[in-house]
C-alpha cells in the first residue's frame, strides 16, 4: 500500500482525496518508481473537473521523477536505483507509480529529481513550441502570454536561445521581474495596459511573428490582432477557458494568419522523438541555458491548494507535489 491522491468524482479541487491504494507490480516493459516529485499542470485540472474524459476513480498527475524500485520483465538498460523522469504518463500524484519504460528518460548526473520533474511536461512543451510548431528564427519577435508561469518562463528562455526577441505579458510587478530575469526584452502588464495596443506600439504596427498563448478565451481575440501578416497564433492551452468557435475568414482578413492547437503527446509520440527532446532539454539545463524555477512545493495532502493556486493564477514557475 502507498499514499496517492484519488479522484472518485469529477468536480472542484475538493474532490482531490488522499488515500491508501494498492501498488501493482510492474508488468512487461514497466517500472515501479518511488516518486520523488510530481508536477502540477493545467491538464490535471481539466481531468479533475471533467473537461477531459477519464474513467473513475483515477490518480491525477502526468509527469514526475523518482528512483526505480522494481523492474518488470522485458526492460533493458534500466536498473533498480536509477533516477528517471517521465511525461504524459498518468498517475503521478502518488508515493509509488508504475510507468512504461519506453516513456521514461534517465536523469543525467548533476540534475536533481525535483528539477527533472519540474522540467518534463513544461520544458518539453516549450521545446516543441519553439522548434516544431513555430520554429523561432534569429530576428523574430514573438509574444509569450503568462510569461512568468511554468511554461512561460521556459518559453522565454527557449525563444531567446534561438535568437528571438521576446515580449511577455504578466499581471504583477513581481511577475514582470521574473519574466525579465528569464530574458524577456519587453514585458507588458496586461492588468494595466491593453496588450494588443502595446504590441502595435512596440512593433511599429507590424505585429509579431507568433503568439504563444496558453491562456485561451481571455486573450484569443486580441492575440489575433497582434500578429504580423502570415503570423501564427499557437494556442497550446486554455487556462482561462475554451475559445468559442472561430470563423476561418478572420484568419484571411487578419493577414493570411495561421492558427494551430498543438499538444505535447503528438510531439513525443515515438521513443526517438521523446528522447531527442529530452536530450536537448537536459543538455540546455546542464549547460545553464535553461533555468527551471520551482515556485512552490506541497505535500500530497495539499494537492487541493496546489490546484487552487494554479487556477487562481497565484503561481510563478513550477508547482510540485512531494510525496
Amino acid at each position: 500500500m502507498a499514499e496517492a491522491v484519488v479522484v472518485r468524482t469529477t468536480g472542484g479541487p475538493e474532490v482531490l482525496e488522499l488515500a491508501q491504494v494498492d501498488v501493482p507490480a510492474p508488468g512487461p516493459g514497466e517500472l515501479l518508481v518511488d516518486v520523488a516529485a510530481a508536477g502540477v499542470n493545467y491538464i490535471d485540472i481539466y481531468f479533475r473537473a471533467g473537461g477531459y474524459a477519464k474513467e473513475l476513480p483515477f490518480t491525477p498527475g502526468n509527469e514526475g521523477a523518482g528512483t526505480v524500485r522494481e523492474v518488470g520483465p522485458d526492460v533493458d538498460g534500466i536498473a533498480v536505483g536509477d533516477h528517471v523522469a517521465w511525461a504524459d504518463v498518468p498517475g503521478s500524484y502518488a508515493q509509488r507509480t508504475v510507468v512504461p519504460a519506453a516513456k521514461v528518460v534517465q536523469v543525467p548526473g548533476g540534475i536533481d529529481d525535483e528539477t527533472a520533474a519540474a522540467a518534463m511536461l513544461q520544458g518539453l512543451t516549450a521545446h516543441y513550441l519553439v522548434t516544431s510548431t513555430y520554429p523561432v528564427k534569429p530576428g523574430d519577435t514573438v509574444l509569450v502570454h503568462a510569461a512568468a508561469g511554468g511554461v512561460g518562463l521556459l518559453l522565454v528562455q527557449a525563444a531567446k536561445s534561438r535568437g528571438g526577441k521576446v515580449i511577455g505579458t504578466v499581471s504583477t510587478p513581481e511577475k514582470e521581474a521574473l519574466a525579465r530575469e528569464a530574458g524577456a526584452d519587453e514585458v507588458i502588464r496586461y492588468t494595466e495596459t491593453d496588450f494588443a495596443e502595446e504590441i502595435a506600439r512596440l512593433t511599429g504596427g507590424v505585429g509579431v511573428a507568433a503568439v504563444y498563448d496558453g491562456v485561451g478565451k481571455d486573450t484569443f481575440d486580441r492575440s489575433l490582432t497582434c500578429l504580423a501578416t502570415r503570423g501564427m497564433l499557437v494556442l497550446y492551452g486554455a487556462s482561462s477557458g475554451p475559445v468559442p468557435p472561430v470563423d476561418p475568414q478572420r484568419l484571411n482578413s487578419g493577414g493570411s494568419l495561421f492558427l494551430t492547437r498543438p499538444t505535447l503527446g503528438h510531439h513525443i509520440a515515438t521513443p526517438d522523438e521523446f528522447r531527442w527532446r529530452c536530450d536537448e532539454l537536459f543538455s540546455a539545463i546542464s549547460a545553464g541555458r535553461i533555468t527551471v524555477r520551482i515556485g512552490a512545493r506541497h505535500p500530497l495532502a495539499d494537492a487541493r491548494k496546489a490546484h487552487e493556486d494554479l487556477a487562481g493564477r497565484r503561481t510563478t514557475g513550477k508547482l510540485l507535489l512531494i510525496p
